[in-house]
């Protein structure tokens, strides 16, 4: 219990040492007793949810801009009179410009904060889908500026993605309590694939010809704007007035450079970062390359998409019931590594179906489980990052996990494309576009399979942590009880 007095704020004019001494216990007891005072009071804002949907919005349409081509890859190609590599480089570029704005990213959101993060991103996804658009008004081409226009407007959105993604585990610890924060991070972290389900959904029924194209730019567009007119004007606090947990009362995160570094020595992040970044490597390529792989065998934009949709629709089901499940139990390594496995055995029966024709049955219901496990590893890593790395801010843990996954993304993406091989079109193909030759990507997703399960293995096998944030967070509550008057 505190002593009587504790509270009051020491005299700094005390004649001789003694008195200099007891001055020097009652500064000291003076700032415990402040910092008491704050840990016994937390408060939760409504607001929260209005920057939780300022995000949502956010990631989903930065999302949506990432991959609207992907689903109708073939007659992009064909209005924009390009091959489709160069329509698959407008996935890639994201990945590419990802990596170095990623550091970026991280130290913007430790050092300035939430509000600014959000605020830039936002304008950034605006800016860059309007330019994307002008490559669709007829009057301002010439030549191949189309392809300009596209890949600039591509590219600032790219630049916005590493901000958009690396808010999720911020925005819970900083606005959301304990008990919903793994809930907050996942309804944040999965707008951006739901942004891909949309996507996925909109872009064939929206481009049934080449000459609709134009319109997929107007429809997608739209959602940015609003996204940034809802970030501008409702984010306008970097962080909650009185902070909603204990852990975020005593914050305590390294400065960036320094986290960094305590990031790399940490053996349980690195094989929490490789292994993540390689499971989110191969599902942005799965989402990529997943219409070009089916139409070889006869299935049609619309199993495609199908596939797609389910794929993020059971993900978004699977992160729900996890989160929740963790929310409550903490066991955020069991589920991971459950998750973890699962998934390898997806991904397997993937790459053996996906070779086979006329079984859209068996395609949808694996597309389905590969989601419902694949997605609910996502924001349950994201609190495990931040847990097993306290207390390195959110911002740098949770980036650089990222960055693995855009590297790893870049090197999948470039190797399945390279084990694809070409064939003669065949009156069987779903392929859209008038083309003299599709590609066989057989053994692209065998290689796949291969890499999702080791990665899984060894994340099995070797990861193990403590929660140092519940941890702090305990012995923080445990001092309110035993120091409060």
């Amino acid at each position: 219990m505190a002593e009587p007095g504790i509270c009051e704020e020491p005299e700094d004019n005390a004649p001789d040492n003694a008195a200099l001494i007891q001055v020097g216990d009652a500064a000291q007891n003076f700032e415990r007793c402040q910092t008491l005072r704050k840990l016994s009071y937390t408060r939760l804002y409504k607001k929260r949810w209005l920057v939780l949907l300022a995000v949502c919005l956010l990631n989903a349409s930065n999302a949506m801009l990432w991959i609207s081509f992907a689903p109708v890859a073939d007659l992009t190609a064909k209005f924009l009179k390009c091959s489709l590599d160069t329509i698959n480089y407008l996935s890639l570029v994201y990945l590419v410009i990802s990596i170095p704005v990623g550091f970026f990213a991280s130290w913007l959101l430790d050092t300035l904060g939430l509000k600014y993060a959000i605020i830039i991103s936002s304008w950034l996804n605006m800016t860059g889908s309007i330019i994307r658009s002008a490559s669709a008004i007829p009057f301002m081409n010439s030549g191949r500026s189309n392809l300009v226009y596209l890949f600039v407007g591509q590219s600032i959105c790219a630049v916005a993605q590493p901000l958009v993604l690396f808010v999720p585990a911020k925005l819970a610890a900083v606005w959301f309590p304990e008990h919903q924060r793994a809930t907050a991070n996942m309804i944040a972290s999965m707008s951006n694939p739901f942004g891909i389900f949309l996507a996925n959904i909109l872009s064939p029924v929206i481009v049934s010809k080449a000459k609709d194209v134009p319109i997929l730019h107007c429809v997608y567009g739209v959602p940015a704007v609003v996204a940034c007119i809802i970030a501008t004007g409702g984010v306008t606090l970097k962080a909650p007035l009185t902070p909603p947990s204990l852990s975020a009362v005593s914050s305590t995160s390294e400065p960036f450079f320094a986290g960094l570094k305590q990031l790399i020595k940490n053996k349980a992040y690195i094989i929490l970062m490789i292994c993540f970044g390689s499971g989110l490597g191969i599902f942005t390529a799965f989402s990529a390359f997943l219409e070009q792989i089916l139409c070889f065998n006869g299935y049609s934009n619309f199993i495609s998409g199908l596939c797609g949709a389910l794929f993020i629709v059971f993900g978004a089901i699977g992160a729900l019931l996890c989160g929740l499940y963790v929310d409550r139990t903490k066991k955020f390594t069991e589920i991971v590594k459950i998750c973890f496995a699962f998934t390898a055995l997806t991904v397997i029966a993937f790459a053996v179906v996906s070779n086979m024709k006329k079984v859209a049955p068996a395609l949808v219901v694996i597309c389905s489980l590969l989601g419902f496990f694949g997605f609910a590893i996502y924001p349950i890593a994201m609190e495990l990052a931040v847990e097993c790395s306290y207390p390195v801010g959110e911002g740098s843990s949770t980036g650089l996990a990222f960055i693995s996954g855009q590297v790893q993304g870049i090197i999948f993406m470039v190797l399945f494309q390279s084990l694809t091989k070409p064939y003669v079109v065949s009156p069987q193909s779903s392929c859209g576009m008038n083309q003299t030759e599709i590609y066989d990507w057989s053994i692209a997703t065998l290689v796949m399979a291969g890499i999702c399960s080791i990665g899984a293995c060894i994340f099995i096998i070797f990861f193990h942590t403590d929660y140092k944030r519940l941890k702090a967070e305990g012995v923080a509550e445990k001092r309110k009880h035993e120091d409060q008057p």
